[in-house]
């Protein structure tokens, strides 16, 4: 069985609070799950310490068991130092200008300056 740290969606319409769960990874995401291990709530700013809390211990505990975090947990982890940072990978340079826009911006700036 592969476990994940996961989200669970909870809270009414248009004001969402997610549950921090232990699940299995082949359970939906708002279904059964093995234990609840911290919250989040993305209502309350930034700063306010009831925001994000989490259970350490218990968190520790199945990652030692071998639970894999998703993305978004793993980031809330990674500042609470329970786990190491993720790295993540530059964005891509698919999004940049190619290289007749660039050549053209250039002109551009040299006719201008």
């Amino acid at each position: 069985m592969s476990l994940k740290i996961r989200l669970a969606r909870a809270g009414a319409k248009k004001r969402p609070y997610y549950h921090i769960v232990i699940a299995d990874s082949r359970s939906p995401r708002d279904g059964r799950f093995i234990e609840k291990v911290g919250s989040y709530n993305p209502m309350l700013p930034a700063e306010h310490e009831e925001r994000i809390r989490l259970f350490g211990e218990r968190i520790t505990h199945w990652l030692g068991e071998g639970a894999v975090a998703t993305d978004r947990v793993a980031k809330f982890l990674g500042n609470a130092g329970l786990m190491a940072k993720r790295a993540y990978a530059e964005q891509p340079k698919q999004s940049a200008p190619k290289k007749k826009a660039q050549e053209r911006a250039k002109a551009q700036a040299a006719a201008a300056g």
